[in-house]
């Protein structure tokens, strides 16, 4: 009687492969995370990405101001100057991520990483007031209420951060840092319900107009595209944030997790800033700009 020979069949091979290339991807995301080296480079590649953008918001910024010199900060022009502030402040933050890690008290650390997070959230905000204010008018309902609204949340969801900041900064304990990152997971939630519900309104009033309407197309492409790219980024937010609370693994604010910032910054600020910044690369008409509302 022969010997009885074990047959490994093509899909226990199958499986073989695709473990030693996981276990080789984990090995490469480790050995990534904990070298100095790799660590820099993705944190340049990353204030390189954002500067990138920051210089993209400013010369459409500057080319709208010389296009409509007459009219004062539109919603338009404020639009395009927090994507340069907060693109802006995010290359110089990780171009010296190193030091700002660095810094004392921790809070600073804190408040370095978290501000231009909050005005992310500002930026895109102007963005469903005007769609609010666009679908209000079409219906011929007064408008007088969104802008105090829109600054009055805004002001709420910095006071409350700012009060976070100061009672972590009084005592620095665990479930503070958590209950900041949980806040700012329900104001991430928040930005993406307000562009479900005011981006899928003015679609649907956009899609009832007659089909020979000027720039209708266009106008439902632009707002379907917008809609779609910032409630994903904000739901992608909400979500990585609730991770960043409880799981160590996510934690975004430590140096040694290069390639989940990577990821994070790519999905939920860069890639949609640039999306949208080419989306609504238009400029306005020299004359009868009934879209505009200038801000006071």
């Amino acid at each position: 009687m022969g010997r009885a020979e074990m047959v490994v069949g093509p899909s226990e091979k199958a499986v073989t492969v695709v473990a030693y290339h996981l276990n080789d991807a984990i090995n490469w995301w480790d050995d990534v995370n904990k070298s100095a080296d790799g660590q820099n480079l993705i944190f340049h590649v990353l204030a390189i990405l954002y500067g990138v953008v920051a210089f993209v918001a400013l010369v459409q910024l500057i080319r709208i101001q010389m296009r409509v010199p007459e009219y004062g900060w539109t919603t338009q022009k404020v639009f395009h100057f927090l994507n340069f502030f907060v693109n802006g402040v995010r290359s110089l933050v990780f171009t010296f991520r190193r030091d700002v890690q660095k810094l004392q008290p921790e809070i600073v650390q804190h408040i370095m990483l978290d501000m231009p997070s909050l005005a992310f959230f500002t930026t895109y905000a102007l963005l469903v007031l005007f769609w609010a204010e666009i679908y209000y008018q079409a219906r011929a309902v007064s408008t007088d209420g969104l802008r105090p609204s829109f600054f009055t949340i805004n002001g709420v969801v910095y006071a409350i951060q700012i009060i976070l900041w100061l009672i972590m900064w009084w005592k620095p304990i665990r479930v503070l840092v958590i209950l900041s990152k949980m806040f700012f997971a329900g104001v991430s939630l928040f930005a993406a319900l307000g562009f479900l519900l005011y981006g899928g309104r003015l679609f649907l009033m956009l899609q009832r107009f007659p089909v020979e309407s000027r720039g209708r197309r266009k106008k439902l492409q632009e707002v379907g595209y917008v809609t779609t790219i910032c409630f994903s980024c904000f739901l992608i937010r909400c979500v990585m944030m609730c991770f960043n609370a409880f799981d160590k693994a996510a934690d975004l604010d430590v140096l040694d997790h290069p390639i989940l910032n990577l990821i994070y910054y790519l999905l939920v600020e860069i890639l949609p800033s640039s999306l949208v910044l080419f989306i609504l690369r238009k400029l306005p008409p020299k004359r009868g700009i009934t879209q505009y509302h200038p801000i006071h």
